[in-house]
């Protein structure tokens, strides 16, 4: 396993990544960083753990969004009650940090 430097939202990180993925792992350390740039840049939200949370639901949220090209009978996920959707995040953000350990 190799380890990376990154910065986000201007604070450096040491990241676990796997070997042949420093590209892959790039790119998501540059969404999150996006995210939470726009979160903060926003104006009315400033404490950090806030911003990575707000960034991370974001993220998954757009993650969980039906293909478009496949969405024939499938509900989007708005149109699903409130507790559904945060199950339907929530499950894609244990997926999504299923072994965390390989990110620290």
């Amino acid at each position: 396993m190799k380890q990376i430097e990154a910065k986000i939202l201007g604070q450096s990180y040491l990241l676990g990544c796997p070997d042949g993925g420093e590209e892959r792992m790039l790119e998501a350390v540059q969404r999150v960083d996006s995210a939470m740039c726009a979160i903060r840049d926003a104006g009315k939200i400033r404490a950090r753990d806030r911003i990575a949370v707000l960034a991370a639901l974001n993220l998954a949220f757009d993650q969980t969004e039906p293909p478009r090209a496949n969405t024939a009978g499938a509900a989007p996920i708005a149109s699903l009650p409130a507790d559904a959707q945060l199950a339907a995040i929530l499950a894609q953000l244990d997926a999504a940090l299923g072994d965390d350990g390989r990110l620290l």
